[in-house]
């Protein structure tokens, strides 16, 4: 079907036998983020015009279905219930599961990224998911555990602040 792919083609856009006959063919890998970190992450790389997180997370749930894929759950935008991904990759992880899946590839697995990156990583959005979840209204908390509720279902997101 390279006939009818171009950069900008979607998957919506062919028919199921097409669907069927394309993933069959790729190897597939999702790469998947707690979802509050991926909000602190947007709201950190100025992709909205909120001054305080708390105003960017609300403008974020006023006007959720127009979102970002930024910061769109996860299940909308890989449909990980109907795509059989082949490896599905935490962020947090990444330098392990890279690792083997390079291997798995058959590519060189020598140009990794520093060891480093994934531990301290993780412990800066975990203090700065506790300092941005804190900045939130109740409602505020409970409209984004609703609203990514089966992200939160469909991945092991155990220590998410979501997840309470």
């Amino acid at each position: 079907y390279s006939w009818r792919h171009t950069p900008k083609t979607q998957l919506g856009e062919f028919n199921l036998t097409e669907i069927e006959t394309m993933l069959g063919s790729y190897t597939k890998v999702l790469f998947v983020r707690d979802p509050f970190q991926r909000l602190i992450s947007a709201f950190m790389q100025g992709m909205g015009s909120s001054p305080s997180f708390s105003s960017f997370v609300q403008d974020f749930l006023d006007s959720s279905q127009q979102a970002s894929v930024a910061w769109k759950p996860l299940v909308n935008l890989c449909q990980p219930c109907l795509v059989q991904y082949d490896y599905v990759v935490m962020f947090g992880f990444l330098r392990q599961e890279l690792g083997h899946l390079l291997q798995r590839a058959g590519l060189p697995t020598d140009s990794l990224p520093p060891e480093f990156t994934d531990t301290q990583v993780q412990w800066t959005y975990s203090w700065l998911s506790e300092q941005m979840f804190s900045e939130l209204s109740l409602q505020q908390k409970q409209q984004l555990s609703h609203l990514y509720r089966w992200d939160l279902a469909a991945f092991p997101f155990s220590s998410s602040f979501l997840s309470d």
